[in-house]
């Protein structure tokens, strides 16, 4: 695996974020903020909290009558967010996809922005224990919600080899998925339980035989079981729409992907939301009577600069893509 204004106290500015913010570079911070369009009195949700970079900038853009929900799946997210002592803003635990409830239980029923900033967040990423990297040796947990659900080792016990190999094909998109898949099977069948990131690591990496340069050879195998344990394209799946009907007319969508697998997800929903003509070709309609479209691409997708990769690696593939809500219902 993600906002004109009053400023907000000081200690909500982005100049002021904690220890523990502040190992996590936001990334695209600005331009996701700004591609926001942040009312002073309005609504915003950001769907990814993570450590907040983006949700500070948004406060500090508010008014005192603006509010903002933050969702997290991430129990540490959630107890960080839990830190901004702010009556505009509240925390939430949850995943982005039952927004709409989680919404609707705090008594909102339209928003003028939603942000969503997919996949894996650089904590995640650091921590040994959470299982998410090859890195470092830890328990093979990949869960983003540790209260909840199968760790990826659960999921390594009980899969068929052809179940695995095509979740490893399909969201790693790892050429040698049979291979990779195979040797994680005769693993398990020799008696030896997979627990670990290292055990894992160590058995993708004799199951492939060409490495791509200056790529660790279980860089996509990893991604694809945590793409799968945490059911991330299908998450992101039904949020789109669910955003959709919560966006009030120019209400503003903005998501940044980090992987093909998410921003093709994101560029045909606004697409097939900008270009409702599915009629049959060469029927005569009149263009007024043409389906209107519900939203409006903002832009072009948005990359980071030469400068943000630097300071950044990991921003390298992020993609922002930006539409806003029409008043076509």
């Amino acid at each position: 695996m993600t906002r004109g204004a009053k400023s907000a106290p000081a200690s909500l500015t982005e100049t002021s974020v904690s220890p523990v913010a502040a190992s996590h570079i936001t990334v695209l911070l600005h331009e996701a903020v700004d591609a926001l369009n942040v009312q002073a009195d309005g609504v915003y949700v950001d769907g990814t909290f993570g450590r907040g970079g983006h949700s500070r900038l948004i406060l500090s853009k508010l008014g005192s009558k603006g509010r903002l929900i933050g969702l997290d799946r991430d129990l540490a997210a959630v107890a960080h967010g839990q830190t901004i002592a702010d009556a505009r803003f509240t925390m939430v635990h949850a995943h982005f996809s039952a927004m709409a409830t989680v919404l609707a239980e705090l008594g909102v029923q339209a928003v003028d922005g939603i942000l969503l900033d997919l996949g894996i967040s650089s904590p995640q990423i650091d921590e040994g224990v959470r299982g998410f990297s090859f890195r470092f040796d830890g328990p093979l947990d990949m869960r983003m919600d540790q209260s909840r659900g199968k760790t990826a080792a659960e999921w390594l016990a009980t899969m068929s080899e052809k179940q695995l190999g095509e979740v490893i094909r399909d969201y790693g998109e790892e050429r040698f998925a049979k291979q990779v898949a195979r040797a994680i099977v005769k693993e398990r069948e020799d008696g030896h339980a997979i627990t670990t990131t290292g055990q894992l690591a160590k058995i993708v990496a004799g199951a492939i035989p060409k490495n791509e340069p200056g790529q660790n050879p279980a860089t996509r195998t990893f991604q694809a079981l945590r793409i799968f344990v945490n059911q991330e394209l299908e998450e992101l799946s039904l949020v789109l729409p669910g955003c959709l009907q919560l966006l009030r007319p120019q209400g503003r969508l903005a998501v940044i992907s980090f992987h093909s697998l998410e921003d093709r997800i994101v560029k045909r929903f606004i697409q097939s939301e900008v270009d409702r003509d599915n009629l049959p070709a060469g029927l005569p309609v009149r263009a007024k009577d043409l389906p209107q479209p519900r939203l409006l691409a903002v832009g072009k997708a948005v990359k980071p600069g030469k400068a943000e990769v630097a300071a950044n690696v990991r921003s390298r593939s992020a993609v922002l893509r930006v539409a806003e809500r029409t008043q076509v219902q």
